[in-house]
């Protein structure tokens, strides 16, 4: 233990489980020190042991498992996936912290720091997401909420493509070394299916008699189970995939893992070295990028969910039917109404024109002011 002068305070060091502690006693008392170092030894001491103690007396690694293994069980794994990619970057920073000594401060510099390392704001919200329900579980995020501030993140809709670049992303696509990705595009684009949704397709979702696909795991609840008709460019693209198939069972995946061939692209072409029908695709990633490029359109791959939606409402579809076809909450088609509102005008104008019926003549109340003496 090493107790020790800086300014007008003494600060206190001691080695903790291969880490070192450092930290102020905020007093100017050498006895109050030693004494401030002795009790926080002793918090250390009892929450690594898991020695029952008062919360606020928890280190937040600990904490943090507590609550995910409490979690898990009503998570989805995508959800309980993000959990653990984002506490990657919590622990180091508050790992050994008691919750109590968690800040607003605190919280402010490591939204700072991870800014500075490239972290998009968003992202930043998420992790400092984490930290609010561990903290809030512990009853101890109220204390510290109104110090802490969200980062400001832009409401970015995405863009939609035009026909052209669709027709410039799709020939690259044909000539993929990755044989599903055209497919998988077309399916995007005409059924505004999520990226993941699409990935872990199986047969037994398929419906290629009636011409329909059944969303299995979704992002939200109310995606989950929504079935979608296959227009005839995705049920066209779709017979021929299955066709490629023939001893493909129902639950066999869609998009299989496959490892091809040194000789052989495009989708028909590529040569299949190796194929596990019951792993979906691991991702199109390196492939979709390596299309964008050729084709010389940038976009994600959302993008083409955002297209087929922003046409379908240029079209005129209501909002309560695109609703259901993408899978949005009631909550989110209301959030989306004021994202998109503007694309569904035309649709608007031609409903409440309905309203005027044929032609009519403008009547005016007798008491209405143009005819006051």
């Amino acid at each position: 233990m090493s107790v020790y002068k800086r300014g007008a305070v003494y600060w206190y060091e001691f080695s903790f489980a291969g880490s070192r502690v450092r930290e102020s006693s905020k007093s100017s008392s050498r006895t109050l020190a030693r004494e401030a170092e002795r009790a926080r030894r002793r918090e250390l001491e009892q929450s690594f042991n898991r020695i029952q103690r008062p919360r606020a007396a928890q280190m937040f690694s600990l904490a943090t498992e507590e609550w995910l293994q409490a979690k898990a069980a009503h998570l989805s794994s995508r959800s309980v996936a993000i959990e653990r990619a984002n506490l990657k970057h919590l622990v180091p920073v508050f790992g050994r912290l008691l919750l109590c000594d968690i800040s607003g401060d605190e919280i402010a510099r490591y939204q700072e720091v991870r800014l500075r390392e490239g972290a998009a704001p968003k992202t930043v919200n998420l992790e400092v997401g984490t930290v609010r329900a561990v903290l809030r579980k512990n009853r101890m995020w109220a204390a510290i909420q109104p110090d802490v501030r969200m980062l400001r993140v832009s409401d970015d809709v995405g863009r939609a493509i035009s026909r052209e670049e669709e027709a410039r992303l799709l020939t690259a696509c044909r000539d993929s070394r990755s044989r599903s990705l055209y497919p998988a595009v077309v399916l995007a684009l005409h059924t505004c299916m999520r990226y993941s949704e699409i990935r872990l397709l199986r047969w037994n979702q398929i419906d290629l008699a009636s011409r329909t696909v059944t969303v299995g795991k979704s992002k939200t609840e109310s995606g989950a189970g929504r079935m979608i008709p296959l227009n005839d460019r995705a049920f066209a693209v779709l017979s021929f995939w299955a066709g490629l198939f023939a001893a493909r069972q129902p639950e066999h995946c869609v998009f299989p893992l496959e490892r091809y061939g040194a000789t052989g692209n495009g989708f028909a072409a590529a040569m299949v070295q190796s194929s596990n029908p019951y792993k979906p695709i691991g991702r199109w990633k390196e492939s979709w990028e390596s299309v964008k490029i050729r084709a010389g359109v940038r976009c994600r791959f959302h993008d083409l969910r955002h297209t087929g939606c922003t046409r379908m409402l240029e079209a005129g579809v209501p909002f309560s039917v695109l609703a259901t076809i993408m899978g949005w909450s009631a909550s989110t088609t209301v959030r989306m109404a004021k994202r998109y509102g503007h694309i569904g005008q035309p649709a608007q104008r031609l409903a409440v024109a309905t309203l005027s019926g044929g032609s009519f003549d403008v009547e005016y109340p007798q008491n209405h002011p143009q005819f006051a003496n």
